[in-house]
């Protein structure tokens, strides 16, 4: 017997009921019991019970709804359990979803960038992106040109030759609404191809010798984004088009990371750390007057560069592209920590480019950044994952890593509101007090994440493989051992009312864990593979 459920959409809004499908695969002509059990953190919140008979190929579809509470931004996980009737279980299956008023609260973000002419696939894509819980989408590069979003035809070749069609970009968009999923249009902030360059030269960033500046050979030129420049005003006014004429829920704003600073026409020095934040400002409004508090905007901190003066822009989160020194995972950490303090706690998304084939460095990756209450950008395009800054360059998962990174997201969602909503990095201060034994009391060499919120801490514990320097950039291979029965000591700053645990490795589901003292509380964790989450609520 096999069972998969998931949820309709990528997320719900407050008095929103919540529809979940489940898929049933047995015996032809069994009777079963499905029995689903929705789950706030550590308490069950509410039940239903349902009797169904597999038809002759053994094979049945059931339809849940459940109309959760209204608090919001929430994540709920879901249990089912088939039994026989006589109530020996069977399958057992489990899913996620949440409440939120804006999908930026926690913006599990995707990227498409298939866009060819006839394109079918768009309903088993977006069953693809609601199983991951993927709430918004970077359309990246589906436009005609950088300086000239809008395609003159339905179907046109991009810059690099690829053959396009605006009738697949719509319907992608028109898909995605469908499902609760936000649409992103990808734009450079200042990259226009050659011919357009040499139609206006005068607006071009220059070097220090009085040059334009090429990006790739032939490529494109950079030009000047400051504010009030020609061809700052010329982009708005590509944004407000496109705006008008596609559904798109907000702009992604892209650099290069390089050049740093240049020069405009006549010979005036331009940062560009303080010529982005106006350009954000202006793409801001303008998205805002198009869509409302609905709309979206997002910049490309490139090498998380200029961070100090693009995260607390007017976006809606931190978007910070990792690249060299930022190898290590304790790096991905602190760019999180770092985004989320200097952007005044906006959720903070990572694109970290790893190939697929290094499975161990994508689940490390992931289970990093999101038990420092981050997210990443690697799915989208069925069975993809992002492994080059080019996103049409994306690997392809196994089958197994793609169960696994199922798993992962569930838990993301599932726990959202102790990992990130509202939540605080507390590792600095408070990470070296936990002390990790195995057998025989021997100090295991674990890495201790640790987050506070509104009456409870948390405890990641990452097993990071030993030997100093940790870089997800480097395989790792396979691995690591499971450590089992771990003795946790940890000095509580508070009274301590009850303790649960969890794993993406290993229960989904939430259990408590007995525990004793208060001033230093100790607790046993039964496993850890890659990465464990232990919560403290504070009495």
């Amino acid at each position: 017997m096999r069972v998969e459920v998931y949820p309709h959409k990528a997320c719900y809004r407050p008095g929103e009921i919540a529809r979940l499908t489940v898929d049933l695969h047995g015996p032809a002509g069994a009777d079963v019991q499905v029995l689903t059990s929705f789950a706030f953190l550590c308490d069950e919140v509410a039940r239903k019970t349902r009797a169904v008979r597999l038809n002759e190929v053994g094979k049945a579809t059931l339809e849940l709804a459940w109309c959760p509470p209204t608090d919001a931004p929430r994540g709920y996980g879901v249990d089912v359990q088939v039994t026989d009737m006589a109530g020996r279980v069977l399958a057992t299956g489990s899913t996620a979803f949440d409440v939120l008023e804006r999908w930026t609260q926690a913006p599990r973000y995707g990227f498409l960038c298939d866009f060819r002419p006839g394109r079918s696939d768009l309903e088993s894509a977006a069953g693809w992106w609601v199983r991951y819980h993927l709430n918004g989408l970077q359309f990246y590069d589906w436009m005609y040109r950088h300086e000239r979003l809008l395609p003159p035809a339905e179907v046109f070749t991009d810059p690099l030759g690829r053959r396009l069609s605006l009738t697949t970009v719509r319907r992608l968009i028109e898909t995605a609404h469908a499902h609760g999923v936000a649409a992103m249009a990808y734009a450079a902030v200042y990259g226009a191809s050659v011919p357009f360059y040499h139609q206006h030269p005068d607006w071009a960033l220059l070097d220090a010798d009085g040059r334009p500046i090429p990006f790739g050979e032939d490529f494109l030129m950079i030009m000047d984004p400051s504010p009030g420049s020609p061809w700052t005003d010329h982009l708005l006014s590509e944004f407000d088009r496109m705006l008008r004429e596609l559904g798109f829920d907000g702009v992604h704003l892209d650099q290069y990371g390089d050049p740093k600073e240049g020069y405009d026409a006549r010979g005036r020095p331009v940062a560009l750390d303080r010529a982005f934040p106006s350009l954000i400002r202006a793409t801001s409004h303008l998205v805002h007057r198009h869509r409302g508090p609905e709309g979206a905007t997002a910049f490309n901190a490139v090498g998380n560069w200029p961070i100090e003066a693009v995260a607390g822009a007017e976006t809606d989160f931190v978007y910070i592209e990792v690249w060299p020194p930022d190898v290590e995972y304790r790096d991905l950490h602190r760019l999180v920590v770092d985004g989320q303090r200097l952007g005044g706690g906006k959720p903070v998304v990572l694109a970290v480019y790893i190939d697929p084939a290094h499975e161990r460095n994508v689940r490390l990756a992931d289970g990093v950044i999101f038990a420092s209450g981050g997210f990443r950008i690697e799915l989208g395009e069925v069975g993809g994952l992002l492994s080059d800054p080019y996103f049409p360059k994306h690997g392809r998962m196994t089958d197994g890593l793609a169960d696994t990174l199922r798993r992962y997201y569930d838990f993301l969602v599932r726990y959202e509101n102790v990992l990130s909503l509202g939540t605080r990095d507390a590792t600095l201060e408070r990470g070296r007090h936990v002390v990790v034994e195995g057998a025989g009391g021997q100090e295991v060499d674990v890495w201790a994440v640790v987050r506070q919120g509104e009456g409870f801490e948390t405890i990641s514990l990452i097993n990071l493989p030993k030997g100093g320097r940790v870089r997800w950039d480097q395989p790792l291979g396979e691995g690591p051992p499971v450590l089992t029965d771990l003795r946790v000591r940890y000095p509580a700053e508070r009274p301590i009312e009850r303790v649960w645990w969890a794993s993406p490795d290993g229960p989904l589901r939430a259990a408590p864990l007995p525990f004793a003292g208060q001033d230093e509380v100790t607790f046993s964790i039964p496993q850890l593979g890659d990465w464990a989450l232990v919560v403290l609520e504070w009495a």
